[in-house]
């Protein structure tokens, strides 16, 4: 899978829970309009999957939920920060 889709399959399931997806908004200062508006940026699409890195359960199980491994995941963000 190509890392922005990657990414934006993360992000889909980040934004899941509602917890879960307050937390990214505070870390990243996003809103909602600023996140939809900036889901072409691949910055803001690595930066869902560093928020995930930064804690190794939601890495996980975001990894397992969309069939891949978590190595994938941080791959994928660092491809997008290239």
């Amino acid at each position: 899978m190509q890392p922005d889709m990657l990414a934006l399959a993360a992000l889909g399931w980040l934004l899941g829970e509602p917890a879960r997806a307050q937390r990214y908004l505070d870390l990243t200062g996003l809103d909602p309009d600023g996140l939809r508006r900036s889901l072409d940026n691949h910055a803001v699409l690595a930066s869902a999957l560093d928020f995930l890195s930064g804690h190794e359960p939601d890495l996980v199980a975001a990894a397992e939920a969309l069939a891949v491994t978590p190595e994938d995941l941080i791959q994928a963000a660092k491809e997008l920060t290239r």
